[in-house]
Protein backbone atom coordinates (compact mmCIF):
# COMPACT_ATOMS: atom_id res chain seq x y z
CA UNK A 1 0.00 0.00 0.00
CA UNK A 2 1.63 3.04 -1.24
CA UNK A 3 2.87 5.56 2.07
CA UNK A 4 0.74 8.68 2.20
CA UNK A 5 1.30 11.22 4.52
CA UNK A 6 -0.63 14.33 4.80
CA UNK A 7 0.59 18.42 5.54
CA UNK A 8 -1.20 21.01 5.55
CA UNK A 9 -3.92 22.09 2.71
CA UNK A 10 -3.80 17.82 2.27
CA UNK A 11 -0.70 17.81 0.62
CA UNK A 12 1.11 14.59 0.91
CA UNK A 13 4.28 14.82 2.23
CA UNK A 14 5.50 11.48 0.47
CA UNK A 15 3.44 9.20 -2.09
CA UNK A 16 5.20 5.57 -2.11
CA UNK A 17 8.99 6.37 -1.87
CA UNK A 18 8.38 10.06 -3.66
CA UNK A 19 8.76 13.36 -1.93
CA UNK A 20 6.00 15.51 -2.69
CA UNK A 21 7.29 19.08 -3.56
CA UNK A 22 3.94 21.10 -4.44
CA UNK A 23 0.35 20.16 -6.25
CA UNK A 24 0.19 20.89 -9.85
CA UNK A 25 -3.20 21.01 -10.68
CA UNK A 26 -6.49 19.08 -10.16
CA UNK A 27 -8.98 16.88 -12.70
CA UNK A 28 -12.62 15.82 -11.30
CA UNK A 29 -10.82 12.31 -10.19
CA UNK A 30 -7.22 13.09 -9.68
CA UNK A 31 -4.80 15.53 -7.90
CA UNK A 32 -1.35 15.98 -9.61
CA UNK A 33 1.77 16.58 -7.29
CA UNK A 34 5.48 17.33 -8.35
CA UNK A 35 7.70 15.08 -7.09
CA UNK A 36 11.22 14.23 -6.37
CA UNK A 37 12.30 10.35 -7.12
CA UNK A 38 15.24 10.26 -5.10
CA UNK A 39 16.60 7.09 -6.85
CA UNK A 40 16.56 8.86 -10.44
CA UNK A 41 17.27 12.26 -8.56
CA UNK A 42 14.97 13.89 -10.53
CA UNK A 43 11.41 15.58 -10.48
CA UNK A 44 8.51 13.77 -11.85
CA UNK A 45 5.15 14.13 -11.98
CA UNK A 46 2.49 12.00 -10.19
CA UNK A 47 -1.58 11.57 -10.85
CA UNK A 48 -2.92 10.27 -7.81
CA UNK A 49 -6.35 9.04 -8.01
CA UNK A 50 -8.23 10.66 -5.19
CA UNK A 51 -8.60 8.45 -2.31
CA UNK A 52 -12.35 7.54 -1.96
CA UNK A 53 -14.04 3.94 -2.06
CA UNK A 54 -17.79 3.69 -3.32
CA UNK A 55 -19.66 1.00 -3.74
CA UNK A 56 -18.66 -0.86 -6.68
CA UNK A 57 -21.96 0.13 -8.49
CA UNK A 58 -21.51 3.87 -7.73
CA UNK A 59 -21.87 6.03 -10.65
CA UNK A 60 -18.06 7.22 -11.74
CA UNK A 61 -16.28 4.15 -9.75
CA UNK A 62 -15.95 1.88 -12.63
CA UNK A 63 -15.08 5.54 -14.93
CA UNK A 64 -12.54 6.33 -12.66
CA UNK A 65 -10.83 3.01 -12.46
CA UNK A 66 -10.77 2.64 -16.47
CA UNK A 67 -9.15 5.70 -16.71
CA UNK A 68 -6.45 4.78 -14.36
CA UNK A 69 -6.25 1.47 -16.53
CA UNK A 70 -6.18 3.03 -19.47
CA UNK A 71 -2.69 5.06 -18.46
CA UNK A 72 -1.35 2.46 -16.07
CA UNK A 73 -1.35 -0.10 -19.48
CA UNK A 74 0.92 2.81 -21.06
CA UNK A 75 3.47 2.56 -18.40
CA UNK A 76 7.25 2.50 -20.17
CA UNK A 77 5.71 1.60 -23.30
CA UNK A 78 5.65 5.05 -24.80
CA UNK A 79 9.14 6.14 -25.79
CA UNK A 80 9.00 9.31 -28.16
CA UNK A 81 10.94 13.11 -27.65
CA UNK A 82 7.01 14.78 -28.01
CA UNK A 83 5.16 12.13 -25.81
CA UNK A 84 5.13 12.65 -21.75
CA UNK A 85 6.22 9.45 -20.65
CA UNK A 86 4.83 7.23 -18.34
CA UNK A 87 7.81 5.95 -15.84
CA UNK A 88 5.27 3.92 -13.70
CA UNK A 89 1.91 2.66 -12.70
CA UNK A 90 0.88 1.93 -9.21
CA UNK A 91 -2.32 0.55 -7.99
CA UNK A 92 -2.00 -0.54 -4.31
CA UNK A 93 -4.42 0.89 -1.87
CA UNK A 94 -7.56 3.17 -2.88
CA UNK A 95 -5.90 5.90 -4.20
CA UNK A 96 -3.96 4.29 -7.15
CA UNK A 97 -1.12 6.76 -8.81
CA UNK A 98 0.80 7.58 -12.30
CA UNK A 99 4.41 8.67 -12.11
CA UNK A 100 5.01 10.66 -15.11
CA UNK A 101 7.91 12.66 -16.70
CA UNK A 102 7.34 16.06 -15.65
CA UNK A 103 7.61 18.75 -17.69
CA UNK A 104 7.81 22.41 -16.38
CA UNK A 105 5.54 25.09 -18.36
CA UNK A 106 2.17 25.51 -19.45
CA UNK A 107 -0.14 23.65 -21.96
CA UNK A 108 -1.42 25.39 -25.02
CA UNK A 109 -4.35 26.00 -23.83
CA UNK A 110 -2.47 29.40 -22.05
CA UNK A 111 -2.05 30.17 -25.85
CA UNK A 112 -5.85 30.00 -26.75
CA UNK A 113 -6.95 33.09 -25.77
CA UNK A 114 -7.17 35.95 -28.53
CA UNK A 115 -4.25 38.25 -26.60
CA UNK A 116 -1.32 35.33 -26.45
CA UNK A 117 -1.80 34.08 -29.38
CA UNK A 118 1.61 32.54 -31.63
CA UNK A 119 3.48 33.02 -34.37
CA UNK A 120 1.47 30.77 -37.42
CA UNK A 121 5.13 29.15 -38.15
CA UNK A 122 5.28 28.34 -34.95
CA UNK A 123 1.44 26.92 -34.34
CA UNK A 124 1.82 24.98 -37.89
CA UNK A 125 5.67 23.70 -36.21
CA UNK A 126 3.82 22.43 -32.94
CA UNK A 127 1.00 20.87 -35.13
CA UNK A 128 3.35 19.08 -36.71
CA UNK A 129 5.51 17.58 -33.61
CA UNK A 130 1.96 16.69 -32.46
CA UNK A 131 0.79 15.22 -35.47
CA UNK A 132 4.55 12.90 -35.37
CA UNK A 133 4.11 11.46 -31.83
CA UNK A 134 0.19 10.80 -32.09
CA UNK A 135 1.39 8.71 -35.02
CA UNK A 136 4.21 7.17 -33.12
CA UNK A 137 1.37 6.15 -30.49
CA UNK A 138 -1.24 5.24 -33.27
CA UNK A 139 1.49 2.64 -34.47
CA UNK A 140 1.60 1.42 -30.81
CA UNK A 141 -1.86 0.08 -31.12
CA UNK A 142 -2.98 3.56 -29.63
CA UNK A 143 -5.86 6.22 -30.08
CA UNK A 144 -5.73 8.99 -27.61
CA UNK A 145 -9.08 10.25 -27.76
CA UNK A 146 -8.86 13.37 -25.88
CA UNK A 147 -6.30 15.69 -27.88
CA UNK A 148 -7.20 19.04 -27.03
CA UNK A 149 -4.78 22.37 -25.94
CA UNK A 150 -5.17 21.26 -21.81
CA UNK A 151 -3.63 18.08 -22.87
CA UNK A 152 -0.60 19.53 -25.06
CA UNK A 153 2.33 20.24 -23.20
CA UNK A 154 4.31 23.46 -24.00
CA UNK A 155 8.21 23.29 -23.29
CA UNK A 156 9.48 26.64 -22.21
CA UNK A 157 12.67 28.10 -22.74
CA UNK A 158 13.44 31.56 -21.38
CA UNK A 159 9.83 32.10 -21.61
CA UNK A 160 9.73 31.01 -25.20
CA UNK A 161 7.70 27.54 -26.77
CA UNK A 162 10.46 25.35 -28.06
CA UNK A 163 9.21 22.25 -28.15
CA UNK A 164 5.30 20.07 -26.88
CA UNK A 165 4.26 17.26 -25.79
CA UNK A 166 1.17 15.11 -25.80
CA UNK A 167 -0.03 14.15 -22.46
CA UNK A 168 -2.87 12.46 -20.94
CA UNK A 169 -4.09 8.88 -22.20
CA UNK A 170 -6.77 8.30 -19.73
CA UNK A 171 -9.11 8.03 -22.34
CA UNK A 172 -6.95 6.67 -24.79
CA UNK A 173 -8.53 3.43 -26.82
CA UNK A 174 -5.89 0.69 -26.88
CA UNK A 175 -6.59 -1.38 -29.96
CA UNK A 176 -4.65 -4.33 -28.88
CA UNK A 177 -6.29 -4.86 -24.97
CA UNK A 178 -8.72 -7.14 -24.53
CA UNK A 179 -10.64 -5.61 -21.58
CA UNK A 180 -13.84 -3.70 -22.56
CA UNK A 181 -12.95 0.03 -23.33
CA UNK A 182 -14.87 3.44 -22.16
CA UNK A 183 -16.57 4.59 -25.42
CA UNK A 184 -18.06 8.34 -25.35
CA UNK A 185 -15.17 9.95 -24.10
CA UNK A 186 -13.08 12.88 -24.86
CA UNK A 187 -13.95 16.93 -25.01
CA UNK A 188 -16.78 17.40 -26.92
CA UNK A 189 -15.43 20.73 -28.44
CA UNK A 190 -12.51 19.24 -30.32
CA UNK A 191 -14.85 15.60 -30.75
CA UNK A 192 -15.43 14.28 -34.38
CA UNK A 193 -18.89 13.04 -34.93
CA UNK A 194 -18.32 9.76 -34.97
CA UNK A 195 -16.46 9.68 -31.80
CA UNK A 196 -19.64 11.64 -30.03
CA UNK A 197 -22.24 8.56 -31.39
CA UNK A 198 -19.87 6.67 -29.80
CA UNK A 199 -19.02 4.33 -32.94
CA UNK A 200 -15.72 2.92 -34.27
CA UNK A 201 -12.98 5.48 -34.37
CA UNK A 202 -9.52 5.61 -35.41
CA UNK A 203 -6.58 7.69 -36.04
CA UNK A 204 -8.53 10.02 -38.00
CA UNK A 205 -10.49 10.89 -34.97
CA UNK A 206 -7.07 12.57 -33.30
CA UNK A 207 -6.86 14.10 -36.59
CA UNK A 208 -9.91 15.95 -36.41
CA UNK A 209 -8.99 16.91 -32.81
CA UNK A 210 -5.69 18.29 -33.47
CA UNK A 211 -6.94 20.24 -36.30
CA UNK A 212 -9.55 21.57 -33.58
CA UNK A 213 -6.63 22.49 -31.67
CA UNK A 214 -4.64 23.98 -34.14
CA UNK A 215 -7.64 26.31 -35.54
CA UNK A 216 -8.47 27.41 -31.89
CA UNK A 217 -4.70 28.74 -31.43
CA UNK A 218 -4.73 30.69 -34.88
CA UNK A 219 -8.05 31.80 -34.27
CA UNK A 220 -8.01 32.19 -30.61
CA UNK A 221 -11.72 30.65 -30.51
CA UNK A 222 -12.49 26.81 -31.10
CA UNK A 223 -14.20 25.87 -34.67
CA UNK A 224 -17.25 25.01 -32.61
CA UNK A 225 -18.88 27.24 -29.69
CA UNK A 226 -22.44 27.39 -28.52
CA UNK A 227 -24.08 28.15 -24.72
CA UNK A 228 -25.26 24.19 -24.03
CA UNK A 229 -24.16 20.53 -25.14
CA UNK A 230 -26.97 20.35 -27.43
CA UNK A 231 -26.44 23.32 -29.71
CA UNK A 232 -22.90 22.45 -29.85
CA UNK A 233 -23.33 18.83 -30.92
CA UNK A 234 -25.85 20.14 -33.09
CA UNK A 235 -22.82 22.36 -35.16
CA UNK A 236 -20.33 19.65 -34.87
CA UNK A 237 -22.52 17.22 -37.01
CA UNK A 238 -24.06 19.91 -39.45
CA UNK A 239 -22.11 23.39 -39.45
CA UNK A 240 -19.10 23.94 -41.28
CA UNK A 241 -16.74 25.58 -39.38
CA UNK A 242 -16.01 29.10 -40.37
CA UNK A 243 -12.94 29.86 -42.56
CA UNK A 244 -9.70 30.95 -40.92
CA UNK A 245 -9.23 33.57 -43.84
CA UNK A 246 -10.21 37.24 -42.31
CA UNK A 247 -10.06 36.06 -38.72
CA UNK A 248 -5.95 36.64 -38.45
CA UNK A 249 -4.14 38.46 -40.64
CA UNK A 250 -1.24 36.05 -42.15
CA UNK A 251 -3.68 33.08 -42.83
CA UNK A 252 -3.59 32.03 -46.32
CA UNK A 253 -5.65 29.89 -48.30
CA UNK A 254 -3.52 26.80 -48.15
CA UNK A 255 -2.82 26.96 -44.23
CA UNK A 256 -6.88 27.21 -43.79
CA UNK A 257 -7.62 24.47 -46.42
CA UNK A 258 -5.12 22.01 -44.03
CA UNK A 259 -6.78 23.34 -41.08
CA UNK A 260 -10.33 22.65 -42.58
CA UNK A 261 -9.60 19.58 -44.38
CA UNK A 262 -8.79 17.73 -40.75
CA UNK A 263 -11.83 18.86 -39.53
CA UNK A 264 -13.94 17.55 -42.53
CA UNK A 265 -17.48 15.68 -40.68
CA UNK A 266 -16.80 12.67 -42.06
CA UNK A 267 -13.65 10.53 -41.34
CA UNK A 268 -12.95 9.68 -45.42
CA UNK A 269 -12.68 13.50 -46.41
CA UNK A 270 -9.99 14.14 -43.66
CA UNK A 271 -6.29 13.32 -44.23
CA UNK A 272 -6.13 9.20 -44.60
CA UNK A 273 -2.87 9.35 -42.05
CA UNK A 274 -0.89 10.91 -40.24
CA UNK A 275 1.83 11.37 -42.14
CA UNK A 276 -0.36 12.86 -44.84
CA UNK A 277 -1.13 15.35 -42.17
CA UNK A 278 2.06 15.77 -41.19
CA UNK A 279 3.66 16.23 -44.67
CA UNK A 280 0.53 19.21 -45.37
CA UNK A 281 1.59 20.91 -42.29
CA UNK A 282 5.36 20.86 -43.09
CA UNK A 283 4.73 21.95 -46.60
CA UNK A 284 3.13 24.98 -45.24
CA UNK A 285 6.45 26.29 -43.64
CA UNK A 286 8.66 24.62 -46.65
CA UNK A 287 6.80 26.46 -49.36
CA UNK A 288 6.34 29.48 -47.03
CA UNK A 289 2.54 29.10 -47.13
CA UNK A 290 2.64 30.76 -43.95
CA UNK A 291 4.38 34.13 -43.00
CA UNK A 292 7.99 33.53 -41.31
CA UNK A 293 8.51 34.78 -38.23
CA UNK A 294 12.01 34.87 -38.00
CA UNK A 295 13.46 34.70 -41.70
CA UNK A 296 16.15 32.27 -42.46
CA UNK A 297 15.17 29.99 -39.21
CA UNK A 298 15.47 26.24 -40.26
CA UNK A 299 12.63 24.63 -38.75
CA UNK A 300 12.68 21.27 -36.50
CA UNK A 301 10.29 19.94 -39.28
CA UNK A 302 12.40 21.16 -42.05
CA UNK A 303 15.58 18.97 -40.99
CA UNK A 304 13.26 16.07 -39.97
CA UNK A 305 11.57 15.65 -43.48
CA UNK A 306 15.47 16.24 -44.62
CA UNK A 307 16.58 13.29 -42.87
CA UNK A 308 14.10 11.11 -43.99
CA UNK A 309 14.68 12.15 -47.86
CA UNK A 310 18.66 10.52 -47.14
CA UNK A 311 19.69 7.12 -47.81
CA UNK A 312 21.83 6.84 -44.94
CA UNK A 313 18.71 7.31 -42.58
CA UNK A 314 16.31 5.02 -44.29
CA UNK A 315 16.73 2.37 -41.53
CA UNK A 316 16.04 5.05 -39.06
CA UNK A 317 12.65 5.36 -37.56
CA UNK A 318 10.75 8.19 -36.28
CA UNK A 319 12.00 8.32 -33.14
CA UNK A 320 15.78 7.84 -33.65
CA UNK A 321 15.17 10.53 -36.48
CA UNK A 322 13.77 12.87 -33.76
CA UNK A 323 17.09 12.74 -31.70
CA UNK A 324 19.34 13.65 -35.16
CA UNK A 325 16.83 16.81 -35.27
CA UNK A 326 18.40 17.47 -32.30
CA UNK A 327 21.91 16.42 -31.19
CA UNK A 328 23.14 16.80 -34.68
CA UNK A 329 25.12 19.77 -34.99
CA UNK A 330 23.84 21.39 -38.27
CA UNK A 331 26.09 24.21 -40.48
CA UNK A 332 26.67 25.26 -43.46
CA UNK A 333 29.89 25.41 -45.38
CA UNK A 334 30.96 27.88 -48.30
CA UNK A 335 32.33 26.55 -51.54
CA UNK A 336 36.24 26.23 -51.01
CA UNK A 337 35.98 25.07 -47.90
CA UNK A 338 37.96 22.67 -46.20
CA UNK A 339 36.16 20.52 -44.46
CA UNK A 340 39.18 17.98 -43.80
CA UNK A 341 43.01 18.67 -44.28
CA UNK A 342 44.89 15.28 -44.81
CA UNK A 343 47.16 14.36 -41.76
CA UNK A 344 44.25 15.93 -39.24
CA UNK A 345 42.81 14.19 -36.38
CA UNK A 346 39.75 13.56 -37.00
CA UNK A 347 37.45 14.67 -34.04
CA UNK A 348 34.12 14.83 -36.17
CA UNK A 349 32.23 13.14 -38.86
CA UNK A 350 29.67 14.51 -41.56
CA UNK A 351 26.52 13.47 -43.47
CA UNK A 352 26.08 15.47 -46.40
CA UNK A 353 22.22 17.00 -46.57
CA UNK A 354 23.05 19.26 -49.50
CA UNK A 355 25.70 20.52 -51.97
CA UNK A 356 28.73 18.54 -52.81
CA UNK A 357 32.39 18.16 -51.50
CA UNK A 358 34.98 16.75 -53.64
CA UNK A 359 37.98 14.47 -52.07
CA UNK A 360 41.61 14.63 -53.17
CA UNK A 361 44.55 12.22 -52.37
CA UNK A 362 48.15 14.13 -53.45
CA UNK A 363 46.54 16.29 -55.11
CA UNK A 364 44.53 14.33 -57.73
CA UNK A 365 40.64 14.57 -57.65
CA UNK A 366 39.30 10.71 -56.12
CA UNK A 367 35.86 11.37 -55.56
CA UNK A 368 32.75 13.88 -55.65
CA UNK A 369 30.38 12.89 -52.84
CA UNK A 370 27.21 14.20 -52.54
CA UNK A 371 23.92 14.81 -50.06
CA UNK A 372 23.39 11.59 -48.05
CA UNK A 373 26.95 10.86 -47.74
CA UNK A 374 29.29 10.26 -44.80
CA UNK A 375 32.62 11.68 -44.67
CA UNK A 376 35.39 11.54 -41.50
CA UNK A 377 33.20 8.39 -40.33
CA UNK A 378 36.49 6.75 -39.19
CA UNK A 379 36.47 10.11 -36.44
CA UNK A 380 34.40 7.40 -35.22
CA UNK A 381 35.05 4.02 -35.79
CA UNK A 382 38.42 4.24 -35.07
CA UNK A 383 40.03 2.29 -32.54
CA UNK A 384 43.24 4.57 -31.91
CA UNK A 385 44.54 8.54 -32.47
CA UNK A 386 46.83 7.03 -35.42
CA UNK A 387 43.89 5.46 -37.43
CA UNK A 388 41.95 8.62 -36.78
CA UNK A 389 44.06 10.92 -39.24
CA UNK A 390 42.62 11.80 -42.33
CA UNK A 391 44.43 10.43 -45.49
CA UNK A 392 42.86 12.94 -48.21
CA UNK A 393 42.37 16.22 -48.64
CA UNK A 394 38.19 17.38 -48.58
CA UNK A 395 36.93 20.35 -49.81
CA UNK A 396 33.51 21.81 -50.29
CA UNK A 397 32.90 22.08 -54.41
CA UNK A 398 29.26 23.05 -53.93
CA UNK A 399 28.06 24.87 -51.42
CA UNK A 400 26.56 22.09 -48.87
CA UNK A 401 24.76 21.87 -45.49
CA UNK A 402 26.07 18.82 -43.37
CA UNK A 403 24.87 17.25 -40.23
CA UNK A 404 27.73 16.35 -37.84
CA UNK A 405 27.97 14.54 -34.73
CA UNK A 406 31.47 14.01 -32.37
CA UNK A 407 32.35 10.45 -31.03
CA UNK A 408 31.34 11.83 -27.69
CA UNK A 409 27.80 13.32 -28.77
CA UNK A 410 27.06 10.37 -30.41
CA UNK A 411 27.37 8.82 -27.17
CA UNK A 412 24.92 10.74 -25.58
CA UNK A 413 22.48 8.91 -28.19
CA UNK A 414 20.17 6.15 -27.16
CA UNK A 415 21.50 2.76 -28.16
CA UNK A 416 18.64 1.75 -30.80
CA UNK A 417 20.07 5.15 -32.34
CA UNK A 418 23.72 4.50 -32.30
CA UNK A 419 23.10 1.25 -33.65
CA UNK A 420 21.36 2.67 -36.55
CA UNK A 421 24.35 4.99 -37.03
CA UNK A 422 26.04 1.61 -37.20
CA UNK A 423 24.47 -0.27 -39.51
CA UNK A 424 24.70 3.46 -41.87
CA UNK A 425 27.96 3.65 -41.71
CA UNK A 426 28.72 -0.41 -42.24
CA UNK A 427 26.52 0.07 -45.40
CA UNK A 428 28.63 3.05 -46.27
CA UNK A 429 32.14 0.95 -45.84
CA UNK A 430 31.04 -2.10 -47.67
CA UNK A 431 30.46 -0.03 -51.09
CA UNK A 432 33.40 1.80 -50.37
CA UNK A 433 35.12 -1.80 -50.44
CA UNK A 434 32.87 -2.81 -53.19
CA UNK A 435 34.36 0.04 -55.16
CA UNK A 436 37.79 -0.74 -54.17
CA UNK A 437 37.90 -3.96 -55.43
CA UNK A 438 36.37 -3.27 -58.64
CA UNK A 439 39.33 -0.39 -59.29
CA UNK A 440 41.61 -2.81 -58.44
CA UNK A 441 39.78 -5.98 -60.42
CA UNK A 442 38.99 -3.29 -63.86
CA UNK A 443 41.31 -0.79 -63.10
CA UNK A 444 40.26 0.47 -66.52
CA UNK A 445 36.38 0.96 -65.39
CA UNK A 446 37.50 3.34 -63.36
CA UNK A 447 38.50 6.52 -64.65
Amino acid sequence: MPRVTALADDLPSHIGRYQVLKRLGEGATSDVFLARDPFQGQDVAIKRMRAWAPPPDAPGSDFSNRFFSAEAALAGRLHHPNVVAILDAVAEGSAPYLVMEYVPGVTLKHFCRSDRLLALDQIVELGFKCAMALSYVYRQGVIHRDVKPANLLAVLDNGQVVDVKVSDFGSALNLNADSTQIHRVGSLAYMPPEQIEGGDVDCRADIYALGAVLYHLIGGRPPFDAPHQMALMHQIYHQPPLPLMGQREGVTEALDAVVLRALAKGPHDRFPDWDSFAQALSSLVASQQVPLNRLGEVRDSERFNLLRSLEFFAEFGDVQLWEVVRRARWKRYPQGYALFKRGQEGNSFHIIAQGEVEVFRDGRLVATLGRGTSVGEMAYLAPNPDLRRHSTDIKVSQECTTISFTPESIGQLSPECQHRFDRGFIRVLVRRLHSAHEALAHPRRIL
